[in-house]
């Protein structure tokens, strides 16, 4: 199992390690690979098809602000899931750059989550599906917050 968080700047490293620190959480191996859609959309398609040609079960989640081509170029030509975290940093940012993450052309499935914890635990439970241990996992989880309250 592997999910990778695909960068669109280095600028975006502290938000990505949000997202990896909940993965750990579930002892879910990730990886970070930086990629601009903009400036290096031939890197994107080089580590998308790297990605499609590994069988292990994965999910991306692309973490890019401003105009968010990374998760519509990765989930046009991905195998696996693809969800983006946009990483704003105010509410202005978000409600500036957010249509560029929900707004993709058919055939570009990507899933938006706003938080990077929930990014992490919606690529958690996606991999969860096929995996029992795993779904015990989040089972648990699930049943510690709700004893929380």
């Amino acid at each position: 199992m592997l999910v990778t968080l695909l960068l669109g700047s280095k600028t975006d490293m502290e938000f990505a390690l949000k997202i990896a620190e909940t993965l750990k959480e579930f002892s879910i191996a990730n990886e970070i690979v930086t990629a601009s859609a903009h400036k290096v959309p031939e890197k994107v398609v080089e580590v998308i098809q790297k990605l499609n040609d590994d069988p292990q079960p994965q999910v991306i989640i692309a973490v890019a602000g401003m105009s968010n081509g990374l998760a519509g170029v990765a989930a046009a030509s991905s195998v696996h899931p693809v969800l983006t975290c946009p990483p704003a940093k105010s509410l202005e940012e978000y409600q500036v750059d957010l249509n560029s993450s929900l707004r993709m052309p058919s055939d570009v499935p990507v899933m938006t989550v706003l938080h990077p914890k929930n990014a992490a635990l919606a690529a958690v439970r996606i991999l969860a599906e096929t995996d029992p241990e795993l779904k015990k996992k989040v089972a648990a989880r699930i049943e510690k917050i709700k004893a929380e309250y």
